[in-house]
């Protein structure tokens, strides 16, 4: 099993660059498969995510390359509408090519995804606003069929049960190659990586409109051409070194990050005592003494976002006095739970809450990483802690951050990766 050593009582300092959106790259990835001439895409994060995702590209015949940050994918010879589950099982992110492989193959078969197990994320929103746009779907084996209609209705409404960012991005991409139809998406996700894609698409020669509110409209035009496109910053990247930063005591400056996209954050941040200064395009974050117990909620967009609950749950526990987590996104996410309180942390879940009594210190000890964001967790905490942490089943973490390690060493981080053995 892979394993990250930690070594404790480090202040990460110093200055490092944002990568790219890993969650804005791969919808937009999943859409080339609907451009037909060539497509640039730069401020692309290195992740297995986006290497998995681009061998799915690669597997139904487009030809695609990867370096210097730039993917290039060029139209290939002839577009297989099949995806093998070996692929999908990797991450839930590959579903989001179902819906534009069927706009252009006539049909599409790809399996159910797999991904990190921090709740149910069923794919009953995007596979029911495709059968409201027409689609015929079938689910036999696991794999789910999809068959594009004679005709699509002029005017098409869907409103999604919950603002789901991955169906928002599968019906926004679909809808917009049905050319003669206006489809409204209401209830839609508002998450930055869904203006990103807009923009992207429009860049194409897509017509949609709204997206950071809840109410997108689409009209489908007969085809896309090819763009040159550069993505936004990851912003849960952003946010992880900047709660790294103030669970550890440190000083660090991100260059390359937007501070509109972490709004949320930065004002908990800040009712926190936590120092932080927004620049054009920097955030820099420092400790000026001790910090404040708060409640915080998870939320889709433009609320506390899901994916740095485990990460902010780190750094309070060893805040003094009684914070509360409430999650309402993901009902396993408090999965990381046990491992913090093998280090010391004092964490009491029940239902979608956690009571986090905050302790002086952390201590090192041997923890098992179950999720991407919880792999994070675990190792800032692990920086904060006294003593050497070991972190099992790391191999999540280069799902979702560029040069992890590289970036950590570089703010001082004693950090050791010891791959499988297999």
């Amino acid at each position: 099993m892979s394993q990250l050593v930690v070594m404790g009582n480090t202040s990460l300092k110093g200055e490092i660059k944002a990568s790219g959106s890993k969650n804005s790259v791969l919808p937009i990835l999943a859409a080339t498969v609907m451009i037909e001439e060539p497509v640039v895409i730069k401020n692309v994060p290195e992740l297995r995510d986006v290497q998995t995702m681009i061998s799915i590209l690669q597997q139904i015949g487009k030809t695609v390359s990867f370096e210097n940050e730039t993917v290039t994918v060029m139209p290939g010879e002839i577009l297989v509408g099949n995806v093998p589950y070996e692929l999908v099982k990797k991450m839930r992110a590959s579903f989001n090519i179902i819906g534009p492989l069927t706009m252009i193959c006539g049909w599409a078969k790809v399996g159910k995804p797999g991904g990190c197990n921090i709740g149910q994320r069923p794919v009953d929103f995007h596979l029911k606003g495709l059968e409201a746009f027409g689609f015929r779907i079938t689910e036999e084996h696991g794999d789910v069929m999809a068959v594009i209609p004679n005709s699509f209705e002029k005017e098409i409404v869907y409103a999604l049960p919950f603002p789901s960012v991955g169906a928002t991005e599968q019906l926004m991409t679909t809808a917009a190659l049905m050319e003669g139809s206006t489809i409204t998406i209401e209830n839609a996700a508002r998450e930055p990586e869904i203006s990103d894609l807009q923009n992207f698409l429009n860049a194409c020669g897509a017509q949609i409109a709204g997206a950071s509110t809840p109410t997108i409209k689409i009209t489908g035009v007969r085809n896309l051409h090819g763009s040159e496109y550069s993505v936004i910053p990851d912003r849960i990247e952003t946010g992880t070194y900047l709660l790294g930063t103030i669970a550890t005591k440190g000083d660090v400056k991100i260059h390359g990050t937007r501070s509109d996209h972490l709004i949320s954050l930065l004002s908990i941040l800040e009712e926190m005592g936590a120092g932080i200064e927004k620049g054009q395009d920097y955030l820099h974050a420092f400790w000026k003494g001790p910090l404040k117990p708060v409640r915080i909620s998870s939320e889709p967009y433009p609320g506390f976002p899901t994916d740095l609950q485990p990460i902010i749950t780190a750094v309070l526990a060893t805040v003094e006095g009684t914070s509360v987590i409430e999650e309402n996104v993901f009902e396993n996410r408090f999965g990381y739970v046990d491992e913090l309180n093998r280090m010391g942390a004092r964490i009491k879940v029940s239902s979608s809450h956690a009571n986090i009594c905050g302790v002086d210190k952390l201590s090192g000890a041997e923890v098992v990483a179950p999720d991407i964001r919880a792999g994070a967790a675990l190792v800032i905490a692990g920086l904060a802690a006294d003593g050497e942490t070991i972190i099992n089943n790391v191999t999540h973490l280069f799902r979702g951050y560029e040069r992890f390690q590289e970036k950590l060493r570089t703010l001082g981080a004693k950090i050791t990766f010891y791959p499988d053995e297999e």
